[in-house]
């Protein structure tokens, strides 16, 4: 089934010119300058100046460590504001809608609601993959995009596949695969199929594996020509030099990075034996994530039991096909054993 990206856009977006700030229309070559363009404070202070509107620096480490090109890459003020121009680019409000598959991610479908865009959601199989023929049942004319988290959150399985592959040879309009946690899987990430799916887009972040939650850098990696796109819409600097220069200084250091997923994906598999170990634990489900999801006997009790002891985890009971789940992050050493000792000591037959 053909893909016509022009067949998408918002026709307002089509007809728009992206604003260009002073520092889109001169661009530093690292020659001494005197910059009287962009009304700034010219006293020095590290951050008076505004940052590269296009990250260029950050794009080029971003792109050679993950094999794509620079043209490839948008940055965002984390990935809820890159899914976020996805719907404003590509979706009419009160007209388009999407497809999200529960248990997922729960931002599609508060982002779908904030833009005023028909949520559809088709649940997952039984066993977390995609229902592929329920999906495409449930596209129109109006479907735009059609959301799908692999590696999984809450689940922690990355989808088949020929699943995702049949989903897009047959929808006209955008998959957009979210990636937040492939850095902890085994399988490859679907930026390796670009060339191959012109209506694929990969969305990742530096908040997972690379340990950079509080600066909120989101990574979308699409075709030159959705990109494109994209740019038309963002805002100009809405990613801040302080973030470009604290994710420019992680990916410096490669080694610590590679180091600390090795150790993450290790305490996980020792979490996962420890888990199936505990009485009340009724399944505890495969991860290629940094968190574990295990079906307890009774999970709004048992979270409850846990924060009197100190541990926070997450009660995911009243997501579809999760009930009575809860869903543990891997943590350092120490706090996995703080953990585990606290679900061995958890009486299966009282409240203490």
């Amino acid at each position: 089934m053909s893909f016509n990206l022009e067949n998408i856009i918002r026709k307002n977006v089509k007809g728009l010119r992206p604003y260009s700030s002073a520092r889109d229309e001169y661009v530093s070559d690292g020659s001494e300058m005197v910059f009287l363009d962009a009304n700034e404070n010219p006293f020095e202070n590290g951050v008076n100046r505004y940052p590269d509107p296009q990250q260029r620096n950050l794009k080029t480490v971003l792109a050679e460590r993950k094999q794509l090109k620079v043209e490839n890459i948008l940055l965002g003020n984390g990935s809820d504001e890159v899914l976020d121009l996805l719907f404003r680019a590509f979706c009419e409000p009160q007209k388009d809608n999407v497809i999200t598959l529960p248990p997922t991610y729960g931002m599609y479908k508060v982002l779908s609601g904030i833009n005023a865009i028909e949520n559809r959601e088709v649940l997952l199989t039984e066993d977390f993959e995609p229902n592929v023929s329920g999906i495409l049942k449930r596209i129109d004319t109006e479907t735009k995009m059609v959301f799908i988290c692999s590696p999984n959150n809450p689940t922690g399985n990355s989808f088949n596949a020929k699943k995702i592959e049949e989903l897009l040879g047959n929808f006209k309009g955008l998959v957009v695969i979210d990636e937040a946690y492939i850095d902890f899987s085994l399988g490859k990430s679907w930026t390796s199929k670009l060339a191959m799916y012109p209506n694929l887009v990969v969305t990742q972040t530096l908040s997972k594996a690379y340990g950079l939650a509080g600066i909120r850098l989101g990574i979308c990696i699409a075709s030159p020509e959705i990109i494109t796109v994209l740019n038309k819409i963002k805002p100009p600097y809405n990613v801040n030099g302080l973030t470009q220069e604290r994710a420019l200084k992680r990916l410096g250091n490669g080694e610590a990075i590679t180091n600390e997923i090795k150790e993450i994906v290790s305490e996980k598999n020792r979490l996962l034996q420890a888990l199936n170990a505990i009485p009340f634990v009724v399944n505890v489900y495969p991860s290629d994530t940094n968190f574990v999801l295990a079906k307890v006997d009774d999970a709004n009790r048992r979270y409850q039991q846990l924060l009197k002891k100190g541990v926070v985890v997450r009660n995911r009971t009243n997501q579809a096909l999760c009930e009575n789940t809860l869903r543990f992050t891997v943590g350092t050493t120490i706090e996995n054993i703080r953990l585990i000792e606290v679900m061995k000591s958890l009486n299966l037959n009282t409240n203490k």
